[in-house]
């Protein structure tokens, strides 16, 4: 039985914090995604600085857009990535 969630990070957070993923414990009854920051940046000093510095992230849980209230259990995958922009041009 799973007792962590696979962290990926995305575009520049990947650049900063030096890797493509993490991992982190987390209870059965899971954690909102805003306490995971918290973890993570408990872990790792320069993830939590990059966290920091980055006040606009968006995140994904399972592939699918969440927001930092939602609950992550173990198991999941949670991806971070900065805000993103762009579109189609004629």
């Amino acid at each position: 039985m799973a007792t962590a969630v696979t962290v990926l990070y995305f575009a520049s957070l990947r650049e900063q914090i030096g890797r493509e993923h993490d991992t982190a414990p987390v209870p059965a009854t899971g954690v909102s995604v805003r306490a995971l920051q918290a973890i993570l940046a408990e872990q790792d000093a320069t993830v939590g600085q990059v966290f920091a510095a980055t006040p606009r992230l968006r995140v994904a849980i399972n592939q699918a857009l969440a927001t930092f209230e939602n609950t992550v259990k173990p198991g999941d995958e949670v991806a971070f990535f900065p805000p993103m922009t762009g579109g189609y041009a004629a």
